[in-house]
């Protein structure tokens, strides 16, 4: 191993630094949004791979996307420029390494199978309750044959998942894990964020999500707009009667055409989902919808497979353009029918995308959308479908018209 001048690393305040350098093998760390914590674990990294670094030996941070990831690699490859031995850096590959021979490396967990294989010698998960539970397992693999350690660590996003159950876990005590909460307050007293910043959050946020975001609290359904409950309460086996209506979710980049169906009582009475190229597409909704109404994502591509199917005529397509504005009507359309239980879909692919489906408070408003590396093609094609649903069949309330997206 060669011996390296020692970093001069950032200084970190007492509860960040006692959370991520813990003597466990593994740390959970339950976070408020901007406290230190990324910056806390790129430390830990940086520092871990240059003190007991070698040829060969990989140390991985892992995000849910590739350009969460980029971020870590960014901060950390600025940082290095002003060392004494300049490492060596691969832009392609988002690779550091190192002059003692140690390689950090900067991935995506969007596809989990692309993360077995290698020898991990220390890790990261960044913002872990929106990365993939499989990717937690390659990862977990990666680190058996060197019993490595790793850091855990993300704001919390609801109770439904991994990160939150392997927290409890950790809160409760399990041999070589240790559980530990940063919130803004903890970030305020560290001098790392202002207490007034925190105070205007508090007033101008729902309670639910300021509590998740600066508390490190967690809500019963992780800021989605259904409700965990009433998604249950609508689960019934495809239905036999024939559809009324269609919604059709054009596939984008590597997502799946979703076509789904609902009978004359709000029922989910067929479901497709496929990939395939264009003009197979356009056949199989031709086939599919036939003269039925049918409401169809004409969105960027979709806009010429809205046009070529009213010209082939299938009978009542309607082009739904997805703007953050549209796509708020149509989730909290869909959201009021879930509620009131005034429509049904079978489990399977579309309550799970129900399931994860969140929102998230912007500077510019409300925004409906599925996990990073996550799909909502199912989500949408429900909605859309549910955007023309014969009005005898929903609640006196919703006031959705297709004419308003």
């Amino acid at each position: 191993m060669t011996d390296l001048t020692p970093l001069e690393l950032p200084a970190l305040y007492p509860r960040q630094r006692a959370a991520i350098y813990a003597p466990e093998r593994y740390s959970l760390i339950e976070a408020s949004t901007k406290c230190g914590k990324t910056m806390g674990c790129m430390v830990w990294l940086l520092d871990h791979a240059w003190t007991h670094g070698q040829p060969g030996r990989n140390y991985w941070w892992v995000a849910p996307i590739f350009d969460q990831a980029a971020i870590a690699f960014k901060r950390i490859r600025l940082g290095l420029q002003v060392t004494p031995a300049p490492p060596e850096i691969n832009l392609t590959s988002r690779t550091i390494e190192l002059p003692n021979g140690a390689t950090l490396w900067f991935k995506s967990g969007d596809k989990p199978d692309s993360l077995y294989g290698e020898d991990v010698y220390a890790a990261v998960i960044d913002e872990a309750s929106r990365v993939k539970e499989e990717s937690f397992y390659a990862v977990r693999s990666t680190l058996t044959h060197t019993r490595g350690p790793i850091r855990i660590i993300g704001n919390v996003k609801g109770r439904k998942n991994w990160a939150y159950q392997l927290a409890r876990k950790a809160e409760a005590g399990e041999p070589g894990m240790s559980y530990h909460k940063l919130t803004a307050w903890d970030a305020v007293a560290g001098g790392v964020l202002d207490a007034r910043e925190i105070e205007d959050a508090q007033r101008a946020l729902p309670e639910a999500v300021f509590r998740e975001l600066y508390l490190a609290e967690p809500s019963d359904d992780g800021g989605n707009p259904f409700g965990a409950s009433a998604i249950a309460g609508c689960l019934a086996p495809l239905s036999p009667d024939p559809p009324v209506c269609w919604g059709v979710d054009l596939a984008k980049s590597i997502d799946y055409t979703v076509a789904v169906a609902l009978d004359a009582r709000g029922r989910v009475c067929r479901f497709e989902r496929w990939r395939s190229p264009w003009q197979e597409t356009l056949q199989k909704i031709q086939h599919l919808v036939g003269r039925t109404r049918a409401a169809v994502d004409s969105t960027g591509v979709g806009d010429p497979i809205v046009e070529a199917l009213q010209r082939a005529g299938t009978g009542g397509i309607h082009g739904v353009k997805f703007t953050s504005t549209s796509k708020q009507q149509l989730m909290e359309g869909l959201a009021l029918l879930i509620q009131h239980r005034k429509i049904a879909f079978p489990d399977g692919p579309i309550r799970a995308e129900l399931d994860v489906f969140e929102y998230e408070y912007t500077r510019t408003g409300v925004r409906y959308a599925a996990p990073a590396g996550q799909h909502d093609d199912c989500v949408c094609a429900l909605a859309l479908a549910v955007s023309i649903l014969p009005r005898a069949t929903q609640p006196p309330m919703f006031s959705m018209k297709l004419k308003n997206l």
